[in-house]
């Protein structure tokens, strides 16, 4: 491969890095700025990446395609990201909550929203894999915070493998609370990573309830891996009214919906 190849490859796979910490969409010079490349140089790389349909160029501006949106974006974009409607979805999960209770709290950003929630109460017992959710929770309030072992990941500081399963066997709380890559009608919830299936199984058959957070923008997509049994989850609280497709799949598992849309 020739230099000249090589570096219009990692300028390609930089595009796709920067899109993705946008949330999916950017301008030119935007990219340009960030890259320290010109415009031109921005414009040539797009157009080698949508004849791979990879990107989809709008006036100003380029999109990632709708596939390359099934990759789950880094965790600090998903902070931001619907940052509103996960401020309440936290909080009314937070009002379900007791001082002393024990809980698992996983990686999700939503889940991140409502471990600060969470700051309000006391003597809380946190299992989680989540190095977000432990930083917050730990050393105030009484709180006793237990972090599952392993390498975390780059992108959301994560703990996964048989390390960390291992660790959340040793675990019975009152509440497991997760959140969810999409909500389909058809498939129930999904994530994007097969590891985080694995330890999210494990983390509802010792809970006594089973609590997903999801805000509206996770309704009627798709993503990689959907969530084997529907059945474990008994709670769903989202900030907006779901479509009725997901409506008949929460109904068929017998999962409740709780609205926090401020009313």
């Amino acid at each position: 491969m020739t230099d000249t190849m090589q570096k219009s490859n990692h300028r390609e796979q930089e595009i796709l890095n920067e899109l993705r910490l946008a949330g999916g969409s950017c301008r030119v010079g935007y990219l340009a700025e960030r890259l320290g490349v010109s415009d031109e140089t921005v414009r040539r790389n797009i157009k080698a990446l949508q004849s791979k349909s990879l990107v989809r160029k709008v006036h100003g501006g380029v999109l990632l395609s709708e596939d390359m949106t099934l990759t789950e974006q880094p965790f600090q974009a998903r902070m931001r990201q619907g940052a509103d409607a996960k401020r309440r979805i936290a909080a009314k999960f937070a009002e379900m909550i007791s001082d002393g209770a024990s809980l698992f709290l996983d990686i999700g950003s939503t889940t991140a929203y409502a471990a600060q929630a969470l700051r309000s109460k006391r003597d809380l017992y946190i299992v989680t894999n989540s190095l977000s959710v432990a930083s917050t929770l730990a050393t105030i309030n009484g709180n006793r915070v237990f972090f599952a072992g392993g390498e975390l990941r780059r992108h959301d500081g994560g703990s996964f493998g048989q390390d960390a399963i291992n660790f959340i066997r040793r675990f019975n709380v009152q509440y497991a609370v997760f959140s969810v890559g999409a909500i389909n009608g058809g498939a129930g919830f999904m994530l994007h990573d097969i590891n985080e299936a694995d330890l999210s199984r494990e983390a509802a058959e010792r809970a006594q309830t089973c609590i997903v957070l999801a805000d509206s923008e996770k309704f009627s997509h798709r993503a990689p891996i959907a969530v084997a049994n529907q059945a474990q989850f008994d709670l769903l609280i989202t900030e907006a009214d779901p479509p009725e497709a997901v409506k008949a799949m929460l109904t068929q598992n017998e999962i409740s919906l709780i609205l926090a849309n401020g009313e």
